[in-house]
This record gives C-alpha cells, sequence and structure tokens, in this order.
C-alpha cells in the first residue's frame, strides 16, 4: 500500500505525486490502477501515460470494487473518516504506511503485505501479476 501526501487536492498534484511514487515499483508491478469517482484523477489519461498504467474507475456506489481499499478504511485508528489530512505531514503519512503494509494479514496466511512484497522483488522469476 502507498500513501500519498499531496500538498493540494488537485489534479496536477495528484499526477505529479503518484507518478513519482508508481515510478518506485518496476514495471511489471504497476499495471493497473483502479480508482474511485473523483475530480483529482481528470489526468488520468496522463498518469496512464507517464506509468504504463492501465487507469480503470470504479462503479458509483460500488465500494467491492476496491476491496483493498475497503478494508483499510475500516482501521480507522490512523485517520478518523474526514479527518483533514493536511495537518498530517509526509512522515506521519510514512509512518502508518509502514505499520499498515507490516501488519501480518490472515487472508496472507499471516504474512504482512511487505514480507510479501519483498519476496516478490527479491525472487528471480517473479510472476506477472
Amino acid at each position: 500500500m502507498k500513501l500519498l501526501h499531496l500538498k493540494a487536492l488537485t489534479s496536477a498534484e495528484l499526477h505529479t505525486v503518484l507518478v513519482r511514487r508508481l515510478g518506485e515499483l518496476p514495471p511489471s508491478l504497476r499495471r493497473s490502477l483502479t480508482w474511485d469517482q473523483g475530480t483529482e484523477m481528470a489526468k488520468h489519461l496522463e498518469i496512464a501515460t507517464d506509468t504504463g498504467a492501465r487507469v480503470y474507475f470504479c462503479d458509483a456506489a460500488s465500494p467491492w470494487q476496491r476491496g483493498m481499499n475497503e478494508n483499510t478504511n475500516g482501521l480507522r485508528q490512523y485517520f478518523a473518516k474526514s479527518t483533514n489530512l493536511a495537518v498530517h505531514s509526509p512522515r506521519d503519512l510514512a509512518r502508518v504506511e509502514d505499520e499498515l503494509n507490516r501488519r501480518p494479514r490472515m487472508t496472507l496466511g499471516n504474512r504482512s503485505p511487505a514480507e510479501l512484497f519483498n519476496q516478490l522483488l527479491s525472487s528471480e522469476n517473479h510472476p506477472t501479476l
């Protein structure tokens, strides 16, 4: 999971930050991006071009199409719904991102997403996802 710190909720800011963060991943791991409805994705064509990832939009009122996001939203211990995220620093978001990625998940056989991600990156024959 990647959390993005935005200075402003604009499509230009999201484009800049998202392209930078996705650029940290190998191309085989940035094949698609599923997004909710929102004006911040106005530059979705540029994001797709600049990252090589196909951008998909969820249908309105269909949260199951964003399963990981909805599951993570249930972990409101970090940020209550409707929290003004502008009061949190990039360092705050990095700490939360790290904690969430290191938290073991039952669905992953009690392994953490970080553990499996690192295993995938270090394997010589990592599969195409």
